[in-house]
């Protein structure tokens, strides 16, 4: 699998949009400095979220940007996707040249890999990152929070 940054800091950017668009569009100067993200690769993995339609853009003052759908309906597949990140473990990207022009003796064994990875990414959904992330946090009192759902 060559899921490389891209993906990484797509996933990571539009979690950080979904924990905070609750209180408006969520500018991505804060999220470049929060997630230690460039603001310009930032704005280059937005435009193609927006293009997906997984964000919308908000302009003027207190502009940013805001999840288009509910975070239920968003998954990790759709994010990946959506910034061009492949999703191949083949070393012939499904050509089945992979050995010297043929198909090499384990293609069928990636195309299965490739498959499971596909499954589970688009069996996680931005919903699920943001009540994992949530639970993950200590409460005011220091204890880990519960969310039941």
């Amino acid at each position: 699998m060559r899921l490389t940054t891209k993906g990484r800091f797509a996933v990571t950017a539009l979690l950080d949009v979904a924990l905070r668009s609750t209180d408006g569009p969520v500018n991505l100067a804060a999220v470049s400095e929060r997630q230690q993200i460039s603001l310009s690769y930032l704005e280059q993995l937005f435009g193609k979220l927006r293009r997906h339609g997984l964000v919308d853009s908000v302009r003027g003052p207190g502009g940013g940007y805001v999840l288009a759908r509910q975070p239920d309906t968003i998954t990790v597949a759709n994010i990946i996707i959506a910034v061009d990140e492949p999703l191949d473990a083949r070393s012939c990207e499904g050509r089945e040249d992979c050995q010297g022009g043929q198909r090499c003796m384990t293609h069928d064994l990636w195309q299965n890999l490739n498959q499971k990875m596909f499954d589970y990414l688009e069996s996680v959904s931005l919903h699920d990152l943001v009540n994992d992330f949530q639970a993950s946090q200590p409460n005011e009192a220091g204890e880990q929070m519960i969310r039941i759902q």
